[in-house]
Parts: structure tokens; sequence; C-alpha cells
């Protein structure tokens, strides 16, 4: 896949020209976040994973092709940072969500075997009152059997009822359960072909 790293930016003027649709990925410290995004794109490293949480520091912009941004947004929660670095990434974050004109779905990830948080389910209501699409994908479904993953995500997907408009999609990193549904997602957001 014809995919590469554009650039970190930690503020608005540090953005790449913003000419083609863009989606970005937004999760916890320790989701697999920077997983999916390998996965997705075919890549082992573009995306850094580590086992240290907050490590996504900056809004990281990914080419994919000729007619897609990939956007690494950073990681929240469980971040061992100061209070006053985790603000600067809220403001980050926020400012890039508002004011990004090309910006056309969310990637909100969440860990199958973990019911949502309070900051999870303020992430969805915030991107629906902006009128920002989520698409919700549960990772780390190789964590547990088939049949607890069925149950889980129909956990989850109760709990988010009324507030995220479609299914969450099941997801592992390991086996590639999910990508092609969570492309097929992505690419009907960004109002792309299937052969772009």
């Amino acid at each position: 896949m014809d995919v590469e790293f554009l650039i970190s930016a930690f503020k608005e003027s540090q953005y790449p020209v913003s000419d083609k649709p863009e989606i970005a990925f937004a999760g916890k410290s320790n989701v697999g976040k920077s997983s999916l995004i390998n996965t997705l794109v075919n890549r082992k490293k573009l995306a850094r994973t580590s086992s240290t949480p907050g490590r996504t520091q900056s809004i990281n912009f990914f080419r994919f092709g000729k007619t897609l941004y990939l956007v690494d947004l950073p990681g929240y929660g469980f971040a061992r940072v100061p209070a006053r670095v985790k603000e600067s990434w809220r403001e980050m974050v926020e400012t890039y969500l508002i004011r990004r004109p090309t910006l056309k779905a969310v990637v909100v990830i969440l860990d199958i075997r973990r019911d949502p948080a309070s900051g999870d389910i303020d992430l969805i209501h915030w991107l629906r009152s902006y009128n920002i699409h989520p698409i919700i994908v549960l990772t780390k479904a190789d964590k547990l059997s088939r049949q607890q993953a069925k149950k889980r995500a129909g956990l989850i997907a109760g709990e988010l009822a009324g507030i995220s408009p479609d299914a969450p999609v099941v997801f592992s990193a390991k086996t590639r359960q999910g990508k092609d549904e969570i492309w097929e997602r992505m690419r009907e957001a960004a109002g792309l072909n299937i052969d772009d």
C-alpha cells in the first residue's frame, strides 16, 4: 500500500494542506490504536506502538495513496503525564476536530474487554454534537473466545445505543478480523469508491 508519514503537528499551522478527506483515530492510550492503524495499512511500524501509555503526544498525519489522510490523535485516559500536558493535548485535539474542514469521521477505539469509560462516552457525544461521524472499533478480540467477543460486543453496542449510529466493529490486529469492514466504513464516510 502506498502510505507515508507526513508530519507530527502540535498546532494548526503545521497541518498539511487540507486537500484530501481525513479519517482520524482516537482512543485511550492503551487500546491498540497504533496496532490498528498499522494493520489497516499493512505496515508493521508506520504508527509507533509502545508499552508505555501516552507516547503519541502530537497529531500525526499519514498520506494514504492519493485520496486520503489518516490522522493519529494523542491517546487519552491512562497516560502518566502532568495535568498541564493533558490539558494542552485536549486543546490541540479539540482545535483539530473543530477546525479541520476535511475531517470526515473519527475511528473511536475501545478495548472489547472493558466497558466504555466516561471519557469514551463523552468523546462520542462530543463528536456527534459537531456532526462528526464516529466509527466505533472494539480491539483485542483475539484475547477472548469467539463467543465471549460476541457477547461483549453486544453489551457494548447496548451501552452505546442512542449515541452511536452504527454497531461497533469487532477487530483483532493478530487475526485481522474486522479490517475489511473498518475500511468499508472509512471509505463510505470519506466518500471514496472501494477502488480509491
